[in-house]
């Protein structure tokens, strides 16, 4: 007990000293608060986004959302992080931020702007039909989710017309896929990949070059009667088209172009195919 009060003792002398020989300067407090201070940040992180200086900008919008994590200011931080992210286009780093502002703000009122900007950060990614499917299936899915959830927003509009522009990257992906079997002679799953556009992607450009690849294959491979099936529906929907000459002379090699009929009540592709074959 005697070495304790002796330590504390000396323990003591050493601060009294200490102050003794060097004076303590307290630097006085800004006059200030958080929120001042957040919103000053904020501010800053616009004006920086305004002379296209985004990592000052992700600097400064990390620092409004850190000041006061819990004021409202908070998650628009965290959203114009995002954004200055995906305007310089570092797509990762926007997918992260926005990831981490759905499970960090599940509550908030812009969960539509968030999605949306989801959509776009994927969609950005897309190089073409040749290249990885993620891209594209992902932003397929958070545009879905603007369609589906938020249907009478400012991005459904545009997330319905850029989910237009996938579904004809997706049915192009099929088409590659289709004459790359072509070539390697490999028929069934050739004729796989032309049924899925028939079925999945019947409204894009691609629907009657599929089902003329229909109508060569099983042609070629001996199933006249199938081939025959894929013609009929070829010319009952597109019979003025190059697709249904070229198909029409694998027939008839002295083919003519037909006049034109109006077909009443026109079935849609789907329906007309199933007729054919059941």
């Amino acid at each position: 007990m005697k070495k304790i009060f002796i330590f504390f003792i000396f323990f003591t002398y050493l601060i009294i000293s200490g102050c003794g020989q060097k004076k303590v300067e307290v630097k006085p407090l800004e006059d200030t608060n958080i929120d001042s201070q957040m919103i000053k940040a904020y501010n800053e992180g616009l004006t920086a986004l305004d002379n296209n200086d985004y990592m000052l900008a992700v600097k400064k919008f990390g620092e409004a959302e850190i000041l006061y994590p819990q004021s409202i200011w908070a998650p628009r931080s965290a959203l114009m992080t995002a954004y200055s992210y995906y305007v310089y286009e570092r797509y990762f780093d926007t997918i992260f931020e926005l990831e981490r502002f759905l499970k960090t703000y599940p509550e908030h009122n812009r969960q539509n702007y968030a999605y949306y900007l989801l959509g776009l950060a994927y969609y950005e990614q897309i190089v073409d039909e040749k290249k990885d499917l993620e891209p594209i299936i992902n932003s397929k899915k958070y545009f879905q989710i603007i369609i589906n959830e938020y249907p009478g927003s400012e991005y459904a509009a545009d997330a319905e017309f850029k989910l237009d522009l996938i579904k004809e990257i997706l049915a192009a992906k099929e088409m590659y896929l289709g004459r790359y079997y072509i070539e390697k002679e490999k028929w069934i799953p050739a004729i796989n990949r032309y049924k899925t556009i028939l079925e999945n992607y019947d409204d894009t450009i691609y629907v009657e070059e599929a089902i003329h690849r229909l109508v060569e294959i099983h042609y070629k491979v001996g199933l006249i009667d199938e081939s025959k099936k894929y013609a009929n529906l070829l010319g009952y929907n597109y019979q003025s088209g190059e697709w249904y000459e070229k198909s029409y002379k694998i027939f008839n090699k002295n083919y003519e172009k037909p006049k034109i009929k109006t077909a009443k009540n026109k079935k849609t592709i789907i329906q007309r195919l199933r007729s054919l074959i059941n």
